[in-house]
């Protein structure tokens, strides 16, 4: 049975090999790859859509801290860059 530990190191791969992880597709490959509970590893946001649930993020952001960014306006995570600025978001 999958942790939450395991979907961060998910998150963490796919970032690594393809260099961009869109939120819409890692909820939509979690659903499917870890066949899960929803409510354990996503949740519906105030916007009511699918997103990560928190637990997973928490993982997944120490994991990746120095390594990746998110890009708000993109709703995705991307490797970071020399220009990106100190902290979990990009330039914006």
């Amino acid at each position: 049975m999958a942790t939450v530990h395991d979907v961060a190191i998910w998150m963490k791969e796919r970032i690594e090999s393809a260099g961009v992880l869109y939120q819409d597709e890692a909820v939509a490959e979690i659903q499917s790859r870890f066949d899960c509970e929803s409510s354990e590893f996503l949740r519906i946001n105030q916007s009511g859509n699918w997103s990560i649930a928190p637990n997973v993020l928490t993982i997944f952001r120490k994991m990746t801290e120095n390594t990746v960014v998110w890009d708000r306006y993109e709703r995705m995570w991307r490797l970071r860059e020399d220009s990106d600025l100190p902290g979990k978001r990009g330039c914006v």
